[in-house]
């Protein structure tokens, strides 16, 4: 839809455009290649490697090197939905300016995870934002159009043209985030969706059994915002339940959390 809006005529500077970068797993339904490795833990790669290796050697050469910037987009894991939302080195300034042109709900600092493209990137000098919002194998119109809007939003601000976009909400800028984990193996019912507000020991959702009884109660662990959480009823213990950004509290060192425990 982004390339659709693009006139090359009435732009500056270039756009490289990959819909699908890892072809093998697009055609599989499935992030990992057939040597079983995530291309985004193989990044820069190897011309002597892996055939994941090699395809990160080869779009680090043919796209990524030619570049200054870069949106790199994903939707959540398997059995999972992400709130729409960007994760970048918010230290960085112009990364900073570029997340909140974008206009996602939530701006997340994120350190950059070894292996992965957003890193390569940034070793070479090249901003990144990472852009992570729904769930695999389903179009979700709102978490598109935030993204398409989100799109033409920085190329704006790089000064690139103008196109008919809805202004930028401020995002809430985070800087910790935390999993609520399953205590218990059962059959998990949430009561919370992705954008909702939580207040720590607020209750979630509970574990039971197939009947349903013997329920355990989920608690939220921070007060914050839910980015994201799993669609999968059926749960073992230490499962990644609900995912909330906690906000900063103005006048003190850490958030609003607790320790898990027993309730």
């Amino acid at each position: 839809r982004v390339v659709r809006r693009l006139d090359a005529r009435k732009f500056s500077g270039g756009v490289i455009a990959v819909p699908v970068v890892n072809v093998f797993g697009f055609l599989n339904q499935s992030r990992y290649l057939p040597d079983r490795r995530d291309l985004n833990r193989m990044f820069p790669g190897s011309n002597r490697g892996s055939l994941a290796s090699r395809l990160a050697h080869l779009f680090m050469n043919e796209v990524v090197n030619k570049c200054q910037f870069g949106i790199d987009l994903h939707t959540a894991a398997g059995h999972r939905s992400n709130l729409p939302q960007i994760r970048a080195d918010l230290n960085d300034a112009d990364t900073l300016a570029m997340a909140k042109a974008f206009g996602a709900p939530v701006a997340i600092h994120a350190k950059v995870r070894d292996g992965s493209l957003r890193q390569a990137a940034t070793e070479k000098g090249i901003k990144v934002l990472l852009y992570e919002s729904g769930g695999v194998q389903r179009f979700e119109e709102d978490c598109i159009e935030t993204g398409v809007n989100g799109i033409l939003r920085v190329m704006q601000y790089l000064g690139m043209g103008t196109w008919d976009v809805p202004p930028a909400a401020d995002p809430v800028v985070v800087r910790k985030t935390t999993w609520v984990r399953a205590r218990r193996s059962g059959i998990c019912t949430l009561s919370v969706e992705p954008g909702d507000i939580v207040e720590v020991d607020q209750k979630m959702g509970s574990i039971g059994d197939a009947l349903g009884g013997r329920p355990t109660f989920v608690r939220a662990t921070a007060s914050g915002t839910v980015i994201a959480r799993t669609f999968n009823p059926l749960v073992s213990q230490g499962d990644a339940l609900v995912h909330i950004a906690v906000p900063r509290v103005e006048g003190k060192d850490e958030p609003a959390m607790r320790r898990r425990g027993k309730g």
